[in-house]
């Protein structure tokens, strides 16, 4: 078997929820993802708010749900990481920018012990967390049945044409539906990254 052909299996594996395939993610692209994090977060006072595993978690949430509901094409394991460090950085950007738009007064949280600071929860990993499917349910709930039925077929590894002839409409439409949905329950889920 090929590279490619093992990396698409692979990521076939994670579509499909299988919890060693993303462990194994989680396992591979986790430092990498954190390591973005720490090189673009330079501003100590947001530093102090939230850590490179707030930004993972969430990069990692996002990036399950969406490669569920096939909406990535990857062919190999380059594609993988630019697509985790192009969230990475979008995520960095939404959460500083929203951080900075609640005007915080970030001398506070300098003066705090670090007991009393806000840290990243100490939780299930992401990992779990898909493993456990909760969030893959969640995101199902939010979802219609039509955007149900898209995604349950995309995930399956169906084209967009063979998902047209078979619900009905044309393939751009039925891949814009399910864009769309993915993007809103991502940020319904808060799990927001423009990627």
């Amino acid at each position: 078997m090929s590279d490619r052909d093992e990396f698409t299996e692979f990521l076939r594996r994670v579509r499909a929820g299988d919890a060693q395939a993303a462990e194994e993610l989680v396992r591979r692209y986790e430092p990498a993802i954190r390591r973005e994090v720490r090189l673009r977060l330079t501003d100590p006072r947001l530093y102090r708010v939230f850590d490179s595993m707030d930004v993972c978690q969430s990069v990692l949430g996002a990036f399950f749900l969406k490669a569920a509901a096939g909406q990535y094409q990857l062919e190999q394991p380059e594609d993988l990481m630019r697509l985790l460090v192009g969230m990475t950085r979008k995520q960095l950007l939404h959460k500083a920018r929203q951080q900075r738009a609640q005007r915080r007064d970030h001398r506070k949280l300098a003066a705090e012990g670090l007991e009393e600071m806000d840290v990243a929860a100490g939780g299930p990993s992401p990992s779990r967390q898909v493993a456990g499917r909760d969030l893959l349910q969640q995101f199902r709930k939010r979802l219609t049945e039509d955007e149900r039925q898209v995604a349950d077929l995309r995930g399956q590894g169906r084209t967009w044409e063979e998902i047209a002839a078979e619900l009905g409409g044309n393939a751009d439409a039925r891949r814009k539906q399910l864009g769309r949905a993915v993007d809103r329950v991502t940020e319904e889920l808060g799990l927001q990254t423009d990627a």
